[in-house]
Order: structure tokens, then C-alpha cells, then sequence
């Protein structure tokens, strides 16, 4: 058995055909078969029975692609991590949207200033792929909602920021002026939020499931955006108490007194469980729980001479 045929037969069992993964690996379709039938040999086992929609995998065929993908991903993390032995570390940070929004860039920005040479890769995405992203190796850390466990995984993770939100929406609107307002008053009335919407396992979804579903919501490329939106007179916003401050101030905004409000959330920083966690996403698991990174989010960060780590910012839909 090989490292070689196991990555081959991770392939096949994922794309249900030797054809895709011969493609997929840029071999030809007979190469694959050969390792495929050297593992059957080698296991006794045929791993897998063909059908007219393509493979079906064997019991000994499930347990092997299930240990195989685990080896793969060992191995390319192992890779990476030679590649990246001449820095602290590499990091791939995946933050949901409203943390990455608010809070992600300032933290990672200081602790890149605190661990030296550490590149670092910030992704953001929805909570509905963190977990795999996780369980995939995808992802070292994720930052924001905390995401729901994958089948088999048991992520750890750690709080490191709690937030409120609360309803504003611009003085003209209807519902400005009322002393208490039920959830039932706020249906027919059109919602803006961020690009990730009610976040999914959020504080802010369990509210909004308890006040009915929100109709007519309209989803804007950043949560400021959608503050803005609101401020024109366009509708009400679920926004972070700190974001709108500035706006209830200046009464360009008010806050309307909604009954379960203001509603309280954390983020959170997660990790892969069961000792898969590289040492780069542990320290920074923890530096997020430290008073230096409660003043990145509190202040702007000094100006460095030095050259700063490279992060690099990418979009998952």
C-alpha cells in the first residue's frame, strides 16, 4: 500500500468514477485502475461494486476512503508546513461575514505584529461551510459564529468577544417614536443586513426565529452599507450596538425599543479538535483572549517601520 494509491483511491471515492479522478490527478484512466486494483489485492477486499450511476463503495471500500482522506490531508498540511518552516507560521483564518467585517482584520493585523513572520490567509465565509472548511483542512481557525460540529469532529473553541445588537432604523420611520414595540408590530416592515444575512447559528437567529420570520429582507455587500440604507429611511436594521453609535448620536438614527432586544451574542475562535490544531491557529486562539488583542479592537493599531506580514483576503460564497 502507497501513499499514492491512497490518494488515488480518496479520489475515486469522492468523485464516484476513475475517469474523474484520473482527470482530477492528470493520469491516465488505466493508472488509476492499476493502483486501485493493488489495493484490492493488498486487501482483499474489492472496495468497490460498479453500478449504472457510476461506483458503489464496499464497507471495506467506506472505511478505507474515510482513513485515506485523513492521510491525505495529514500529508498536505505536513507540506505546508515544511514549505512555511522559515516563519512563525502559516495561517488560514476563516471569519464569518459581520466578524469579518468588524473585528477580524484589526486582531489579525495585531497578532501578526506580536508573532513575527507569520503569512497569513483571510477568507470570508458563511457559517454554513466553517465546520467542513474545519473537518476538511481547509481552514486552521475559524473566527465569528460559532460553527455547529461536522459529523465525527469535535472542534474546540474559545469566546473571545461579546457583542449586542440592537433595531435602529432613521427618525422618520413609522415605528420611531413608540414607547415598546412587540415583535408582532414589526412584521410588513423591510429588513437590511449584511452580505451573510441572520447569520445561521447565531444569537441573532435565535431572536429572529422567536420573532417570526423576517419577510422582505434585503442583503447588502457590508453591514455598514446596510446602515447607510437604513439612515435614507429604507428600513429597519438588526445592527452592532458600537457600529451605530455614532449614528444614534447625531440622531441619525434611532433605536427602536423592541421587546427581546438588545440581543447578545459572542464570536468565537474554533479550532480542529482531536490534536489537529497547528500551532499557528493554537497561539492565535489564544492571543485572542489576551488584553492586547481587546485593544485592537478598542483602538487603531500603532504605525509600524518594519515591513508587515503578508494577509491575503479571499471571498467564499
Amino acid at each position: 500500500m502507497t501513499f499514492t494509491q491512497l490518494r488515488t483511491f480518496a479520489l475515486v471515492a469522492e468523485l464516484g468514477s476513475l475517469r474523474a479522478a484520473a482527470a482530477a490527478l492528470g493520469v491516465s484512466e488505466p493508472a488509476v485502475s492499476a493502483a486501485v486494483a493493488a489495493l484490492r489485492a493488498d486487501l482483499g477486499d474489492s472496495l468497490f461494486t460498479r453500478s449504472g450511476s457510476g461506483i458503489s463503495l464496499t464497507p471495506g471500500g467506506r472505511a478505507l476512503a474515510t482513513r485515506a482522506r485523513e492521510l491525505v490531508r495529514l500529508a498536505d498540511r505536513t507540506r505546508r508546513e515544511v514549505a512555511h518552516a522559515t516563519t512563525a507560521g502559516h495561517l488560514r483564518v476563516l471569519a464569518t461575514a459581520a466578524c469579518a467585517e468588524h473585528v477580524a482584520g484589526a486582531v489579525v493585523a495585531a497578532f501578526t505584529r506580536r508573532v513575527t513572520r507569520t503569512a497569513v490567509d483571510l477568507a470570508v465565509g458563511s457559517t454554513d461551510c466553517a465546520a467542513t472548511a474545519l473537518a476538511d483542512d481547509v481552514a486552521d481557525i475559524v473566527l465569528g459564529v460559532r460553527p455547529a460540529p461536522a459529523t465525527g469532529d469535535l472542534p474546540e473553541s474559545v469566546p473571545f468577544l461579546r457583542y449586542e445588537r440592537i433595531v435602529v432604523a432613521a427618525p422618520g420611520h413609522p415605528l420611531s417614536g413608540r414607547p415598546r414595540l412587540g415583535v408582532a408590530d414589526l412584521a410588513g416592515y423591510a429588513w437590511l443586513t449584511g452580505p451573510g444575512g441572520i447569520e445561521a447559528g447565531s444569537e441573532e437567529e435565535r431572536w429572529a426565529d422567536r420573532a417570526g420570520p423576517l419577510t422582505d429582507v434585503e442583503e447588502h455587500e457590508s453591514e455598514a452599507a446596510a446602515l447607510a440604507a437604513v439612515r435614507s429611511g429604507s428600513g429597519l436594521l438588526l445592527a452592532l450596538g458600537h457600529a451605530a453609535a455614532d449614528d444614534l448620536r447625531r440622531g441619525a438614527l434611532v433605536r427602536l425599543p423592541v421587546e427581546g432586544t438588545p440581543v447578545t451574542g459572542l464570536w468565537w475562535a474554533t479550532i480542529p479538535g482531536d490534536g489537529r490544531a497547528t500551532s499557528a491557529a493554537r497561539a492565535l486562539q489564544r492571543f485572542l483572549t489576551t488584553p492586547d488583542a481587546t485593544s485592537a479592537l478598542l483602538s487603531r493599531p500603532a504605525r509600524q517601520d518594519r515591513a508587515r506580514p503578508t494577509v491575503r483576503v479571499e471571498l467564499w460564497s
